[in-house]
């Protein structure tokens, strides 16, 4: 695509700063339901790793030439890697892509001793910790092949703030193996008892190539759709309660605190992605690098995945956030009206209690962020 070509928003906002994903591609143990590219590894390979990482951030900082605001730093488990390799990292990123004042996440498993590791991290800069809490049940840890347990993430959690970490998020997972209403209820309370800033909520997806797609359906114990939405809903619930707002179909948080990193993804901003696996949207061009360590090392690039940035992609993004799709950004952003085909299909999914509209945009509600799959198809 060249420049002329390319969709409206990318080149207005490209003096807006990036934001960086560093994918870290390490677990001490895969879990029963994950599909996230991980291998285990070692001193050598996270040393081997880190320095590939800082090179390629370093190469990019030079081509790219412009400033980020927000830095993850996900896997995978990248608090495996330690507190002094997290920390080349990050100062590595920081002297190439001028982060001031930025969001900058790390994420970690709460099963491992984590104390040092977070002083380290939070000293070059981390604020901001994502925990894979996931449920309060031993029971259903031990079913999701989770190695932690509540006194885990009790001294995880005080061990970051501790440091000086003063945002933590905590991952929930709802439609999981034996999960109920009741013992839902008893993984909030212990969650909310941690008084993390931010909470991200995911329904469990069988993904084909891992152990729960391999095994029987009727094996896994799951529960059925019906109960799924129930419990997402009885989350929903609770949160907003507690003052969480439900700004994201996956995620809720206090007042402020918000992702900066992943209002990025759903506000259609350029970002940039390093590591096996990785994605990134520049320039109105989606690319991706393979899912192998190896390639990375050997220094290949990025493969093209789509361009990027189109009206249909825009609607699916902003239909995922709480504050939806505004007609008159729509008009700046692509030159055209939001069609009156699309506000009269989304009135009717507005008389079914699964979407807001007004004068001004179009909104999912709770019960429509279950189906936003369906509801978006139609509107594109």
């Amino acid at each position: 695509m060249s420049r002329e070509a390319a969709p409206a928003k990318f080149w207005t906002k490209i003096l807006k700063k990036l934001g960086i994903y560093l994918h870290t591609p390490f677990c001490a143990r895969k879990c029963a339901y994950c599909d996230f590219y991980s291998l285990s590894g070692n001193n050598e390979l996270y040393e081997k790793y880190t320095a590939a990482l800082c090179e390629r951030v370093a190469f990019y900082g030079v081509r790219l030439s412009r400033p980020a605001d927000t830095l993850y730093l996900g896997g995978g488990t990248p608090s495996l890697l330690g507190g002094e390799r997290i920390g080349r990292i990050v100062s590595t990123a920081k002297q190439y892509f001028d982060l001031q004042n930025a969001e900058i996440t790390l994420e970690a498993n709460p099963a491992d001793n984590l104390g040092c590791t977070l002083k380290i991290a939070a000293l070059s800069g981390v604020n901001r910790l994502s925990l894979g809490v996931q449920s309060a049940i031993q029971s259903e840890l031990k079913s999701l092949s989770r190695r932690h347990n509540n006194s885990d993430v009790i001294r995880t959690v005080s061990e970051a703030r501790a440091a000086g970490i003063e945002n933590i998020s905590c991952d929930l997972m709802i439609g999981i193996p034996g999960q109920t209403v009741s013992s839902l209820c008893e993984s909030l309370d212990f969650i909310l008892s941690l008084n993390p800033e931010h909470i991200s909520v995911y329904i469990l997806k069988i993904e084909p190539e891992t152990p729960f797609g391999r095994t029987k359906s009727e094996l896994l114990n799951l529960p059925n759709d019906d109960t799924t939405a129930d419990l997402y809903l009885k989350t929903c619930e609770v949160l907003n309660m507690k003052g969480f707002i439900h700004y994201e179909i996956s995620n809720f948080a206090k007042e402020g605190y918000s992702s900066k990193h992943n209002l990025k993804y759903w506000n259609c901003e350029e970002y940039l992605g390093l590591g096996p696996a990785s994605h990134s949207f520049l320039g109105g061009k989606r690319t991706y690098y393979e899912r192998s360590i190896d390639e990375f090392f050997n220094g290949d690039n990025p493969l093209f995945e789509s361009e990027g940035g189109t009206s249909e992609e825009y609607i699916m993004l902003r239909l995922r956030l709480l504050d939806g799709l505004d007609f008159c950004d729509y008009k700046s952003v692509f030159g055209e009206e939001f069609t009156n085909e699309k506000i009269s299909i989304a009135k009717k999914y507005e008389k079914m209690g699964l979407m807001t509209v007004t004068q001004s945009g179009i909104s999912l509600t709770e019960r429509g962020f279950l189906v936003s799959n369906s509801i978006i198809s139609a509107l594109m």
